[in-house]
């Protein structure tokens, strides 16, 4: 497997990574992402700054896929950069409706698009893994568990009764202030659970634990119980849902296939909180 971030999107790049980038490089940040047609952006933007915890901005374009070449989350190598090749797989979506999904999104692609990266749970994953809390997903080289809940997001603009995303990893209860002390330092990737517990899912509205909505289902032992994140699938399924009022095409990230970005969580968030 790749030893950088550079090397890792090169090989996204040419079709030889296609699958979920949960315990790749977890030194380094990943990225869920969105790309819109500009007349919705500023609504999109206002959903995120109004839902901080399952819609955390990392960055945006104007329009056009280039300008994030030298900025902060992608750093300049000869090997250039490009989003709309250098993720594993995409999702693309006509009228809120799943059409297709591919390795690269090239062929979609509109002059027109804005560029959103959203902060990504599988940031904070290697902090529990350095703690010795290393989730069973990447121990079962597993997709991470992800639910549609009945929780909604504050509305904004078009976006109106969109859906709340959860990811889950299953943990022993006594780990459960340990996990929640570790992930609540990662502000920029959702930040402690939203939930925890048989009864949090139940708050939740899952029914069953056994059937996520995307991602691998995670058996959960007996001496454990899930916890749940704030997830960046989260905007996707709002674009979903208020899909019939876009014109043209969103693209997407494929559920659990990441940006892999070239900062540390440190690094961004000292830039960011100075």
């Amino acid at each position: 497997m790749s030893t950088t971030p550079v090397d890792f999107r090169l090989l996204c790049r040419r079709g030889d990574f296609s699958s979920n980038t949960s315990g790749i490089l977890p030194s380094y940040m990943q990225a869920n992402l969105v790309i819109l047609p500009s007349e919705i952006a500023k609504d999109f933007l206002d959903l995120c700054a109004r839902n901080p915890v399952p819609c955390p901005l990392l960055a945006t374009t104007k329009c056009g896929f280039d300008e994030l070449d030298n900025g902060l989350l992608i750093a300049p190598s000869n090997q250039g950069f490009d989003i709309r090749t250098d993720l594993p797989r995409y999702c693309i979506f006509e009228r809120g409706k799943l059409k297709a999904e591919v390795n690269n999104c090239r062929e979609q692609w509109r002059d027109d698009h804005v560029v959103f990266l959203i902060g990504c749970s599988y940031s904070f994953e290697g902090a529990l893994i350095n703690a010795g809390l290393t989730p069973k997903n990447i121990t079962r080289h597993q997709n991470v568990s992800m639910y549609k809940t009945t929780k909604c997001l504050d509305a904004a603009g078009i976006f109106v009764k969109c859906p709340y995303v959860v990811s889950m990893r299953p943990y022993k209860k006594k780990d459960l202030d340990a996990v929640r002390s570790i992930t609540a330092d990662y502000i920029f990737t959702h930040g402690e659970p939203i939930d925890w517990g048989f009864d949090g899912a139940d708050r939740l509205g899952i029914a069953d634990l056994s059937k996520p909505e995307y991602g691998d289902a995670i058996d959960i032992e007996d001496d454990e119980i899930p916890v749940f994140w704030g997830c960046g699938v989260t905007p996707q399924l709002a674009l979903e849902t208020i899909g019939h009022q876009i014109s043209g095409p969103v693209i997407t990230h494929s559920p659990g296939c990441m940006l892999v970005l070239d900062v540390t969580y440190e690094q961004f968030s000292e830039t960011k909180l100075r």
